[in-house]
């Protein structure tokens, strides 16, 4: 099996996931994904896709991920992955796509507008 190339976002985190047959590992910009996100609530989402569909530590997984948040960055590679295991073996989408991890999380920081505080708050009226 060759390398697999696949990318994934959320907000504006952009995670690049090379995909290969091997012993399990996962680096995530050159450190052990559980070094690179310290909480297990992210460590969970960077493994989720492999545990739903047993490919625990059958992969080595070298993963390039770039702004945005530490949550953004976990999202992004979560479906990065998911996405490359689909390419790889396209029965693991039956196992992915009913719990939502194909789909892309489209929300996006809403902008502040001129002449309020933020991007729905304003500022306090005053009648006289």
């Amino acid at each position: 099996m060759e390398v697999t190339n696949t990318s994934g976002r959320r907000k504006t985190a952009v995670a690049r996931v090379y995909v290969k047959a091997g012993n399990g590992d996962i680096l995530i910009n050159n450190k052990p994904y559980d070094q690179y996100f310290t909480t297990l609530v992210n460590q969970f989402k960077v493994v989720q896709p492999l545990q739903m569909t047993d490919n625990v530590g059958k992969y080595d997984i070298k993963i390039n991920v770039d702004g945005g948040g530490v949550t953004g960055q976990a999202e992004a590679v979560r479906l990065a992955i998911s996405k490359s295991l689909c390419e790889i073996n396209p029965e693991f989408r039956l196992a992915l796509k009913p719990i939502g991890l194909l789909r892309r999380d489209d929300r996006m920081v809403e902008r502040k507008k001129p002449g309020q505080k933020k991007a729905r708050k304003r500022f306090q009226f005053s009648k006289r």
